[in-house]
Formats: C-alpha cells, structure tokens, sequence
C-alpha cells in the first residue's frame, strides 16, 4: 500500500507540475531595419575623428574597433574594419535606433554638431 501510495503521489506531483509549466511566448522587438546612413559608411578613423571628435570609448575586438560618442540623448556606436589604408566605417547603429533605420539622423546630427574643428 505504501509503494501504490507514493506512486499515486509522484505522478499527482508530476500532473501539477506540468500544468504549471505552461511555455508562455515572449515576443522580441523588431530588428531595426537595414540600411547605413549616407556618407559615413567608408570614412577612415581620422577624418570619424575630424567629423565627430574623440570617442567616448574605444573597444578593440581583434582587428576591429567600435568606437562610441555619447550625447545628452542618444549614443552612436561606429564599427571599424581594416582596410587597405587602416581602419574605416562598416556599420553605424544609435541608441535610441531611428524610426526606419538602426541610425537616428537626428542624434548623428547632435553628436556631429559638437565636435570642435582640430586648433591649426
């Protein structure tokens, strides 16, 4: 009686748990959508540096680089791959992602808009 009783309980046990593990579906954003913005895909690291000034902060990933500028509301994130004269833009993404694009026009034009001339 005792080992049908245990049976009895393991598998009323199991029944409970398993009606407690309903796979509820999270649902992901949207990617953003594809498409680089106009004129910065191909610049070299001085003139990224000429246009928006020092980065924030620079991570090194082998031979790449992303190289981070941070603005009062928004943040932009410029991937550097080498490239026969050193290293240049690949991939440009914003924090927040634009409306359309992984780029907000808006902040590249914040962040743009305060990178002091170099001093001749």
């Amino acid at each position: 009686m005792t080992r049908v009783f245990r049976i009895v309980c393991i598998a009323m046990g199991c029944a409970v748990l398993a009606a407690c593990a309903t796979r509820e579906e999270v649902k992901l954003p949207p990617p953003p959508a594809p498409g680089e913005p106009f004129g910065l895909i191909g610049l070299t690291a001085p003139k990224l540096r000429y246009v928006f000034g020092q980065p924030a902060f620079v991570r090194k990933d082998g031979v790449a680089e992303m190289w981070r500028y941070d603005g009062a509301r928004c943040r932009a994130f410029f991937f550097l791959y080498p490239d026969e004269g050193g290293l240049e833009v690949r991939h440009v993404e914003t924090l927040p992602h634009g409306k359309e694009r992984a780029v907000d026009p808006t902040c590249l034009d914040a962040l743009r808009g305060r990178a002091a001339p170099p001093v001749s």
